[in-house]
């Protein structure tokens, strides 16, 4: 994904943090719609956490940079994998550029 696209998140997708874990729940009109719940480790819950609506996906990963031991590389492929799950689940939606 390109550094200057802007990601928002989906209003139908709720967060909740649980011991430390954090949870994404899609909301569904009935529960036979409920196919999956997802579990974000630590650093996928920093990029989530992030998500705005306003914050371009380059600025999400000079934050990132700033919290975790890894390079630009690495988070490079990580983030590009992350947001396309996210994009793929309808979690995020792809927004304006700067």
């Amino acid at each position: 994904m390109k550094d200057d696209t802007i990601l928002s998140k989906n209003p139908d997708v709720v967060t909740r943090v649980i011991d430390e874990e954090t949870i994404l729940i899609p909301i569904y009109k009935t529960s036979e719609d409920i196919n999956c719940i997802y579990t974000l480790n630590k650093s996928a819950a920093a990029v989530w956490d992030l998500i705005n609506g306003k914050r371009s996906v380059g600025a999400i990963k000079k934050e990132v940079l700033k919290k975790f031991d890894t390079t630009p590389e690495a988070l490079d492929k990580e983030m590009d994998e992350l947001l396309k799950d996210l994009t793929e689940i309808k979690a995020v939606r792809n927004g304006r550029k700067n």
